[in-house]
Order: C-alpha cells, then sequence, then structure tokens
C-alpha cells in the first residue's frame, strides 16, 4: 500500500516497532500509553536504571503523529499521553503546528526538545528528563506545563506565547552554555506563572516578561555561583502580585494558600543577587519570608518598582544591598528585623504613603533605618517619613523624625554651624518643640525682672508711664508690640548691654514658638 493512502485509512506503517505500533493505536485512540511497569526504581525517569526498546520510541515517529497523524478512530479525539517512554533522538517540532492535545509523564528524553515557533493548543510535560527544552517563541492557546520535570541544559522560552499557565513547580534547571537555567526574555502568560519550588542554578531571566494574573515563586531555592543575578526580571510586568514566600510541602492543595500549623514549608531562597528594576506590579510584591544570600557586591535591586504594596517581611541579608531607589508604593508593610544595616539599604526617591509594620517597630528603631539609607546626609527621606507619620495622625513623631533630620544635618557643617545648630537643639529642639522655648521666655522675663528691679532708671521725658520692670523686661522680650514701657526709660552701661540681649534673644524665641505654633495647626 501507498504510504498517503495507509495514513488516511489510519494503518500502522511497516517500519515502525511493536512498541511505537502501539502508541500509533493509542494515539488514534485518545488513550494513554503506559509503558510503566510499576517499579518506581525502576520507572524513575531520573533514575539511572536503563530503559531498552520495551520502552522506546523514536522522535521522529512521535512528529509524525503531531504534525501529520492518522486519523482519530471513530467517536474518539486523537492525542499523544505516554507515561513511561523513552525517547530517542531529537524531538524537532520547530515552526510547526500541532493541534492533538501532549501529555507525557515520567519519560525520558534522551536528546533535546526542539518547540521554536511552533504552535500547539496545550502541552504538559510532567516529571520528565530532559537535556534541554529550546521553546523560543513558542504559541499555546492553553497550558503549557512542566512540572517536576529536570532540565540538564536549560530551558529557553524567550518571547514565548502562553496562552493561560505556565506551571514550572518542582521543576528542576541547570544552566546553559551561557550561564542561564531559564531564559524567558519578553515572555507572555496569559494566567499564572507558577514556579513553587522551583530549583534553579543558573540565571533565571524574566526580561520584561508580562504575566496576566499572578508570578508565584513560592518555596523556590535559587542560586547562580557563577555570575552576579540569580534572579533577571526588569521591567517585569505581573497584573496582581509577585509570591517569593513559602510554600507548603507535600500537599498540591497548599498553593496560593497559607499553610495549615504544623504543616513542613519551605521558604524562598535566592543565593544571589535579584534584579526587579521597573517593574510593575498590579497587587503586591510579598517577600514575607524571604531568604537573600549575597556577596558584598550583590543585591535586592528594586530600583524604579511600583506596587500598591510592599510586603517587605523577609530574613535580614547578612551581606549585599536592598536598592528602593526611586520606587513608587502606597503600603509598605515592613519588620524592623528585616532590613539590612548602615551603608547596605539605599531608599533615594523612595515613595511610600503608609506604613504598616509587623511587629515591634518603635521610632527609634525607624530612625535607624532612615540612617541606615543615608550613608551621606540626604533629607529626602527624613522628610518622606515625617509626611507619613503626620498622614496618619503622629504628629509628635513626625517633629521627632524632622528634629532628627536636623542633628544630622548638624554634623556635615563647619564648626561655627555646629555650635549654632547645639545652641539651637538645646534651647528650642529647632523650634520642634515650641513649649521649650515658652519655657525659655517665661525665664528671662522673670530674670530680666529681677534684674531691673534692683536699678533705678531716668526716664527720657516728664510724661512717663510708672517704673515696673516686669513691663519693661516683657516690652524687651516681645518682639513688635509696645507695652510703652522700653522707650520710656534711660539705660546706661552695662543695663544696655542686657536690654539688647534681651531684645534679641526675644526675636530668636518668639520667632520659635511661632513657627512651632504655625507647625502644629498646619499638620501637613
Amino acid at each position: 500500500m501507498s504510504e498517503g493512502t495507509g495514513l488516511r485509512a489510519g494503518d500502522v506503517p511497516d517500519d515502525l516497532t511493536a512498541t511505537e505500533a502501539g502508541m500509533w493505536q493509542a494515539f488514534r485512540n485518545g488513550s494513554v500509553y503506559d509503558l510503566s511497569n510499576g517499579d518506581a526504581i525502576v520507572d524513575d525517569p531520573h533514575g539511572g536504571h536503563p530503559w531498552g526498546p520495551e520502552r522506546s520510541v523514536r522522535a521522529r515517529i512521535i512528529a509524525w503523529l503531531l504534525l501529520d497523524g492518522p486519523p482519530a478512530l471513530a467517536g474518539r479525539v486523537s492525542s499523544l499521553k505516554l507515561a513511561g517512554v523513552r525517547i530517542t533522538g531529537t524531538l524537532d517540532l520547530a515552526g510547526g503546528t500541532v493541534t492533538p492535545y501532549v501529555e507525557m509523564k515520567g519519560c525520558r528524553f534522551e536528546r533535546d526538545v526542539l518547540l521554536p515557533e511552533a504552535r500547539f493548543t496545550t502541552v504538559r510535560l510532567v516529571d520528565c528528563a530532559v537535556p534541554r527544552l529550546e521553546a523560543a517563541r513558542v504559541h499555546t492557546e492553553g497550558d503549557l506545563h512542566l512540572p517536576r520535570c529536570r532540565f540538564h541544559n536549560g530551558v529557553r522560552l524567550t518571547d514565548a506565547h502562553i496562552g493561560t499557565d505556565l506551571l514550572l513547580n518542582q521543576a528542576v534547571v541547570y544552566r546553559d552554555r551561557t550561564g542561564r537555567s531559564i531564559a524567558a526574555d519578553g515572555l507572555t502568560v496569559g494566567q499564572d506563572l507558577q514556579a513553587e519550588l522551583l530549583e534553579s542554578h543558573g540565571e533565571l531571566r524574566l526580561r520584561s516578561a508580562q504575566v496576566g494574573v499572578s508570578l508565584s515563586l513560592r518555596g523556590a531555592r535559587l542560586a547562580n555561583p557563577y555570575t552576579r543575578l540569580a534572579l533577571n526580571a526588569p521591567q517585569l510586568t505581573v497584573e496582581r502580585t509577585l509570591y517569593l514566600t513559602p510554600a507548603g510541602l507535600g500537599n498540591p492543595l497548599l498553593s496560593g494558600t497559607t499553610p495549615a500549623r504544623g504543616t513542613r514549608i519551605q521558604r524562598f531562597e535566592c543565593q544571589g543577587g535579584v534584579r526587579l528594576d521597573d517593574g510593575r506590579f498590579g497587587d503586591a510584591v510579598d517577600l514575607e519570608g524571604a531568604r537573600f544570600v549575597f556577596t558584598d557586591e550583590q543585591e535586592l535591586s528594586l530600583r524604579r518598582v511600583q506596587t500598591p504594596e510592599l510586603r517587605f517581611l523577609g530574613e535580614r541579608p547578612e551581606h549585599g544591598k536592598v536598592v528602593l531607589s526611586g520606587a513608587r508604593v502606597v503600603t509598605l508593610v515592613d519588620r524592623a528585623g528585616s532590613w539590612p544595616g548602615p551603608g547596605n539599604l539605599h531608599m533615594g526617591g523612595f515613595g511610600y504613603e503608609t506604613l504598616v509594620p509587623r511587629g515591634p517597630f518603635p521610632l527609634t528603631r525607624r530612625l535607624e533605618w532612615v540612617a541606615a539609607a543615608t550613608a551621606e546626609y540626604n533629607p529626602e527621606p527624613y522628610e518622606r517619613l515625617a509626611a507619613v507619620l503626620r498622614g496618619a495622625g503622629e504628629d509628635e513623631d513626625a517633629r521627632e523624625v524632622l528634629l532628627a533630620k536636623q542633628r544630622r544635618r548638624r554634623e556635615t557643617l563647619p564648626l561655627a554651624g555646629k555650635l549654632w545648630g547645639y545652641a539651637q537643639d538645646w534651647t528650642v529642639a529647632y523650634g520642634y518643640r515650641p513649649g521649650r522655648a515658652a519655657v525659655w521666655m517665661a525665664v528671662l522675663w522673670a530674670a530680666g525682672a529681677f534684674a531691673f528691679a534692683h536699678t533705678t532708671l531716668e526716664p527720657m521725658n516728664s510724661g512717663h508711664p510708672g517704673w515696673s520692670p516686669a513691663l519693661f523686661a516683657l516690652d524687651l522680650l516681645l518682639p513688635v508690640i509696645d507695652l510703652g514701657q522700653a522707650s520710656q526709660w534711660q539705660l546706661r552701661g552695662g543695663w544696655q548691654w542686657l536690654a539688647a540681649a534681651m531684645v534679641l534673644l526675644g526675636w530668636i524665641l518668639a520667632t520659635t514658638v511661632a513657627a512651632g505654633a504655625t507647625r502644629l495647626l498646619r499638620r501637613g
């Protein structure tokens, strides 16, 4: 019979092995072709137990089925469902259009899987051993599932378009020749990208990727000792939440939920730098419980990130830096023990509107947080914190922050400026404690009244008012207001110097009291 006639009729080609013939018939029937023998050790696709010809099919026969396969049996839908099968040769579907549903479980690929620019409905490779997956610009209408698979030479999904979900849960991916584990620059995922409990050995790249719902790296372990970055995802767009949080072990139903008490969990851990610069996240960036292991040159970079909520609740990095320069968030949820120490936190231009501390975070610690972010004096972080506290009704704390700003600024001034700053601080706390200025006014008034009570002054003219040391001292201290005493009595010698000093101090203290009162009333 001719090959074309046989295929249209669904006849099994003559050159197929018995194993391949069975796969051919299962394809037409839409049933699972399972070659597992029930022994977990033997059936482990990642183990060393050899699989012989009785479990082997050629990759070109699979390509033949998927690209130009026989018709389905009557009343059935053709699909390729394999389990426990060894695929020999390179599976090359580059540029092809695959209509049948594809699902392979526990399979072992001897060579690379090539899917660049191919089009699928849904593809599921579950717990498979694959040397490398090359799928740049692949297009799926539905899901691309790769859970529990192991890729020994990386995965490439550059500019891929996944119609619904991309699953990489519990996958293990080793680096390719360029040092990348997963190269997915420009990736588009219609719904969720789940990579929970992923093991990445190399650089995970998601530059300019777009995720339609959430991106979950719960419990993932990213390690890249070879280059600077373990997660390189600048300009990443996630419509809802990026999760770098713990995951429950042993229960597939825990995804996206808080593990029950007593459940063993695995935290997100990253050994290598993280770059999320210019990212856009519709709901939140969640770092609860995250652990970052950096060298001194590496960093968690969140430059110019925009998100309604940043949950900075991870473990304090022992080395490296946290950079939030230019980031914009609405709510900052944080823990005092999560932030790095002085010199390792940078917040220039970091904007936030609300602070929600998790656990104790007293103002003294918050001021240390700001100081840690400003190795050199910068007023902007202090002013931002004061504005947020004032907006929350914490006016007294806001004044303490602004006072701390002035004290920090004082350290940058020359000696004369420092001395004047210490004088202002000691007397009136730079005007942020107006009550102290009022006390000084009262003390100076009492002292002046006492001093002038022990002297006799000559009147300037015959129509002078009666002598009152208290009113005379008060007239000297109060600027602008004239009580009719200071201009009516003649001062000589040291009394002139005393009067001049009281006038000068009165101007300084009265101005300070007025400024403090204005701040109290303005509340913003």
